[in-house]
């Protein structure tokens, strides 16, 4: 009895110092997608499976659905065991990123995937991305460490180490995204800037080195060559096709169903679903949804404003980056501003592993965001 009214107790809490509005800009991005997934991509399942079977939709409600549930216990954990949990679970999923270029599933010149049993085509790097952030964290604020120096390579190493796994597969787009989100930390705990962009750009000679002068790389040379000179190789392919969707769909759209870039392209529900969408619902919806993209990166940034605690501020301010950073690679890719990455939109694109990520990730920014008692 006086359990379960402690349990009750502890839930109300919770539940009380939740940051409701951002509670809800999350679960307005997951109907959003839900939605999208629905009335647009649901017709690939049919074309592939001979079917009238809503399968792609059904499997995206379940990762939802499961996403949801992460959201919660996420946020609902004590900031503690939250911080523990988090060091093993990046140590887990840094050991899978790392088992990807031996067992993992090569698709289209890339081994991004491993094969679970149950979650076939898991892609690691988008466990490592929410536990990356509170690892740095964590690691830029130890007390044990007064050195700062010390520090700043720590971290670095963890980056490249990170950066060296998507190389080998490889990822850029991912590599990237690390890149920028340690520059973003390491940068507002007080690195000077010259010294930063020093080594930033030792990095992207490096990473150019490996893109032009190493075989491996040659899926990736071809993108890029093919991204600035469009008469060299068929790399532009799904970038053009994306580009003439969004510029055929308009201001308003041709109509649920009408688009038919998800037909054209490959993974158009994933890497290309804001093409789909603009197609089918025009450019005023997508104008729409980069608004409450920044809403919500307001939302967690006026939390930052308030936080006293260093630590937290640092994931805070890590975890929105990231959000945006990846929000704007994908458009980037979509518009044709940048070359093709494979990256997917956060809470939108159709994708378990990406889906559990940004899961995982706004779950901790709830915890986090909590009005304290």
């Amino acid at each position: 009895m006086i359990n379960n009214y402690f349990n009750y107790f502890s839930y109300y809490q919770w539940w009380k110092n939740l940051d409701k509005f951002i509670l809800g800009l999350i679960i307005t991005f997951f109907l959003i997608g839900l939605f999208f997934s629905l009335v647009s991509t649901s017709l690939i399942a049919s074309d592939k499976l001979d079917t009238n079977s809503y399968f792609f939709f059904f499997k995206h409600l379940i990762f939802v659905i499961i996403g949801v549930v992460i959201i919660f216990i996420f946020s609902y954990i004590d900031r503690e065991n939250l911080y523990k949990i988090s060091i093993y679970s990046f140590l887990i999923s840094l050991i899978l990123l790392s088992l990807v270029p031996i067992f993992g599933t090569e698709v289209k010149g890339s081994k991004r995937w491993l094969d679970v049993f149950f979650l076939p085509r898991f892609q690691p790097v988008e466990l490592v991305k929410p536990f990356f952030i509170i690892v740095l964290s964590t690691i830029i604020t130890l007390d044990n460490i007064k050195q700062f120096t010390l520090k700043f390579f720590l971290t670095l190493f963890l980056t490249l180490l990170i950066a060296f796994f998507l190389i080998i597969q490889p990822d850029l787009g991912q590599t990237i995204l690390f890149g920028f989100t340690w520059m973003i930390l390491i940068f507002i705990s007080g690195v000077n800037l010259i010294f930063l962009l020093s080594i930033s750009l030792i990095g992207i000679i490096l990473l150019s080195y490996f893109i032009f002068y190493v075989p491996k790389f040659e899926y990736i040379k071809n993108r890029i060559l093919s991204f600035f000179n469009s008469d060299t190789g068929t790399h532009n392919f799904q970038s053009d096709k994306a580009i003439d969707s969004i510029s055929s769909g308009g201001f308003f759209g041709k109509g649920i169903g009408e688009g038919t870039l998800k037909n054209r392209v490959p993974e158009a529900h994933t890497d290309y679903i804001i093409s789909v969408i603009s197609e089918e619902f025009g450019v005023i919806v997508i104008l729409l949804i980069l608004i409450l993209f920044l809403v919500l990166i307001f939302s967690i940034f006026k939390k930052v404003n308030i936080e006293k605690d260093h630590k937290i501020k640092l994931i805070l301010v890590g975890s929105a980056s990231l959000i945006l950073i990846q929000a704007m690679i994908h458009i980037g890719v979509n518009i044709r501003l940048f070359p093709t990455t494979g990256m997917t939109l956060p809470f939108l694109s159709y994708g378990g592993s990406s889906i559990l990520s940004i899961s995982i990730l706004t779950g901790i920014i709830l915890n986090l965001t909590k009005r304290k008692i």
